[in-house]
């Protein structure tokens, strides 16, 4: 339970609510799952921007990217290896927003504050893989 002067009664009612941890977990790899679910579906197209970012071969990085785009976000949401899930995304996370917003090598600008901005934002989920990862192991040793 969460009880803290700190904290107001409906944050705790919130905190303490069962749900609230798993549609947490959802909300934090509801992105990767509509990737998964649009690349699939556009297969050609999840190939097409593979190559883009220069992936070789682009239809290995395709299938790889949905792989890791379906079996992260399951291993989080089951709670099952959820560690292992949580690092999945973490480095998928940060090589794509190494490959994709390289905000270092562009010209002073909109294109490179936009590309800055998503590289950072990336940055973010990958700390709250972190803490779901850290929570989760904090809640199994109790």
């Amino acid at each position: 339970m969460t009880r803290s002067r700190d904290i107001p009664r409906w944050v705790a009612a919130v905190l303490d609510w069962p749900q609230t941890a798993p549609l947490a977990r959802l909300a934090l790899v509801s992105a990767y799952l509509l990737g998964a679910v649009v690349k699939t579906a556009d297969f050609p197209g999840a190939v097409a921007e593979q190559a883009h970012f220069g992936m070789a071969p682009p239809t290995f990085w395709a299938v790889a990217t949905i792989a890791v785009e379906i079996v992260g976000p399951l291993l989080i949401l089951t709670r099952r290896w959820l560690w292992l899930g949580a690092g999945m995304l973490g480095v998928f996370t940060l090589l794509a927003a190494i490959k994709a917003n390289a905000f270092w090598a562009m010209p002073a600008g909109q294109d490179r504050f936009m590309a800055m901005n998503a590289f950072v934002e990336h940055i973010g989920l990958i700390g709250g893989f972190v803490l779901v990862a850290l929570l989760d192991r904090r809640e199994r040793a109790a």
